[in-house]
C-alpha cells in the first residue's frame, strides 16, 4: 500500500508539471499552411495623425519562423532582442535572421524561417507559405508598422496542433506593440532611444496615456484591430498554387471619434 500511494503521488506530480506547447503534438508528419497578413490601417480607421506622405501609411516585409517551445521570436512584457529591435525601428532582418539561424544550430528549435513582401500602403495584404512539423507546430512573426519609432504588429507561438492534428485554418485580430526600444510618441518622431530598454508593450487606445500618441482615442475602450492574419492549411493538390485573395469591406474598422 506504501509503494502503491508513492506511486500515485509522483504519477500526480509528474502530471501537474508544465509541459510546452508542443509536446503533445501528434499529428501527421507536417503539414504547409498558406498564411495571409491583411492591412487594415486606414485612415477611417484611425484618422488621428495618418501618414499621408513621406512616408505614407505602410507595413514592412513580414518575417517569421515555425518552431518549437524552446525559441521565443518576442514576448509581450519581455525585453526585445536587438534583432527584433532592429526590425521594429528600421526594418532590417539580418540580425534578426541571424538570431533565428543560431537559436535553430544550438537547440533545433526552428523548423523554417518565411517571409512575405511588404505592403506599399496601409490596407492591402500579402501572403507566402510555411511548413509546420510535430516537434515545430509554433508560429511567431513580426511586421513593422511604417512609420513608426518602434511600432510593430505580430504573433507569438500560435500552435497550429490540436492533439493528432492541424487546425484547417485559423484568423487572428492584431494590435500595435511597442518594442520599448523608442520613445518616440508619433507615427513620424525622430529617433529617441530609450534608456535604459524597455519591455515590449502592447499600444492601446489609452495606453501610453498622453494626448500626442498616435493611438491615443480616449472616447474609445478598445481600438479596432489595425491589421488580421488568416493561416489556412494547404490539401496536397493546393500546394504551389496562388493564394486566394479576401475581399474586405470598405469601412470595417471605423471609428467615430472627432480626434484626429
Amino acid at each position: 500500500k506504501v509503494i502503491w500511494t508513492v506511486l500515485v503521488t509522483i504519477l500526480g506530480c509528474a502530471s501537474s508539471l508544465p509541459v510546452g506547447d508542443d509536446s503533445i503534438c501528434t499529428a501527421e508528419e507536417l503539414a504547409k499552411y498558406r498564411i495571409i497578413f491583411i492591412g487594415k490601417w486606414s485612415q477611417t480607421a484611425f484618422p488621428k495623425q495618418y501618414p499621408l506622405y513621406r512616408p505614407p501609411a505602410q507595413w514592412s516585409s513580414l518575417l517569421g519562423v515555425t518552431h518549437s517551445s524552446d525559441y521565443s521570436m518576442w514576448k509581450k512584457n519581455e525585453y526585445a532582442s536587438n534583432g527584433v529591435r532592429d526590425f521594429a525601428e528600421k526594418g532590417e532582418a539580418w540580425v534578426l535572421m541571424k538570431e533565428i539561424e543560431e537559436a535553430g544550430e544550438k537547440i533545433q528549435s526552428v523548423h523554417g524561417i518565411f517571409s512575405a513582401p511588404a505592403i506599399t500602403s496601409g490596407t492591402g495584404q500579402t501572403s507566402t507559405e510555411l511548413e509546420v512539423h510535430p516537434r515545430h507546430p509554433l508560429v511567431s512573426f513580426v511586421v513593422r508598422i511604417v512609420p513608426s519609432p518602434d511600432w510593430f504588429v505580430g504573433i507569438d507561438s500560435l500552435n497550429l496542433c490540436e492533439g493528432d492534428r492541424w487546425m484547417d485554418e485559423v484568423s487572428v485580430d492584431l494590435y500595435p506593440y511597442d518594442a520599448g526600444t523608442d520613445s518616440g510618441f508619433t507615427f513620424s518622431s525622430p529617433n529617441f532611444a530609450t534608456i535604459p530598454q524597455e519591455t515590449v508593450q502592447e499600444i492601446t487606445c489609452s495606453s501610453p496615456s498622453h494626448p500626442a500618441n498616435s493611438f491615443y482615442y480616449p472616447k474609445l475602450k478598445i481600438l479596432p484591430p489595425i491589421a488580421q492574419v488568416t493561416m489556412v492549411k494547404l490539401k496536397k493538390s493546393q500546394l504551389g498554387l496562388s493564394a486566394p485573395y479576401i475581399n474586405l469591406p470598405a469601412k470595417s474598422n471605423e471609428i467615430i471619434d472627432s480626434v484626429s
